[in-house]
């Protein structure tokens, strides 16, 4: 009776030795991936460093990142275990300083990701689109020449009724030429200062004389004005929303740092340039 047992829990064993790891525990950020001299480095230490790589980096194919990150992690452990004696001063203030940095901006993430009042984020649209004097804008046409006796030939020949977007077509070196000229609707900002200039002091209707840019002389028809349109909520609400958690971060950070027990007396007086002493830390 006792062979039909001993086979069915050699057969198990067998069975559970031909299992996948995975099955038997899934992988997380404490799974060993490697040892080096006795030193663990693990799944995660692996999607940290991963993490932290340039973006161009992080687009290579997965097993090759793996591959890579893997070997960099396993030759820097047994490069470490080589060092012997105390640490250099700047390895020592850097970590310090990556530590304070990596903390700080954990505190900071856990304050963004709190909620949100409506009431700030409709306060922050008020404040920067409803209570706010609509601005001009401006829909113009231009014909772009190289010298100024262009611009004046042009300049006439639209005084004695030729098509503005015909001669645009014909003559413009811009590339809003072959659309007859047209630059469409902008505003404020939108264009260099001397065109923006030339084109606010104009009426719908009117063709200017010329005006020069760096791009060339440019002889311009304001088409027609109106007044910008403030954006609907909605519309700008994700931007509103990081604008009010940032001002909830900057508010936390400054009463943070007004209860905290600070004392700068020793840095008076020191120069600046002492921070150009680099070589003090070797």
């Amino acid at each position: 009776m006792q062979k039909p047992l001993t086979y069915l829990a050699s057969l198990a064993l067998a069975v559970s030795l031909a299992m996948p790891a995975a099955a038997q525990e899934e992988p997380g950020v404490e799974t060993v991936v490697a040892t080096v001299n006795g030193t663990d480095i693990t799944l995660g230490h692996m999607i940290i460093a991963r993490a932290t790589l340039p973006e161009q980096y992080q687009q290579l194919p997965a097993d090759i990142l793996f591959q890579g990150i893997l070997d960099q992690l396993v030759q820097q452990t047994a490069l470490a275990d080589t060092h012997k004696g105390d640490l250099p001063a700047r390895v020592t203030l850097s970590l310090e300083n990556e530590t304070r940095s990596l903390i700080a901006g954990e505190v900071i993430e856990k304050i963004m990701a709190g909620d949100v009042d409506e009431a700030a984020i409709k306060e922050a649209y008020e404040a920067q689109y409803a209570s706010q004097e609509p601005e001009n804008e401006y829909n113009a046409s231009h014909i772009l020449v190289e010298t100024e006796e262009e611009a004046k030939a042009i300049k006439e020949e639209l005084d004695e009724g030729a098509d503005f977007a015909q001669v645009a077509r014909e003559k413009s070196t811009g590339p809003s030429g072959p659309g007859g000229g047209s630059l469409g609707w902008f505003g404020p900002g939108m264009m260099v200062p001397t065109f923006e200039a030339a084109v606010v002091e104009m009426e719908p209707g009117v063709i200017s004389a010329p005006v020069k840019t760096q791009f060339g002389w440019h002889v311009i028809m304001l088409n027609e004005t109106r007044k910008a349109k403030a954006p609907d909520l909605e519309e700008v609400r994700e931007e509103l929303e990081l604008q009010v958690r940032q001002t909830i971060v900057q508010t936390n950070i400054e009463e943070i740092t007004a209860k905290a027990e600070v004392d700068k007396t020793a840095a008076e007086g020191l120069d600046p340039e002492l921070l150009k002493n680099i070589d003090w830390l070797e």
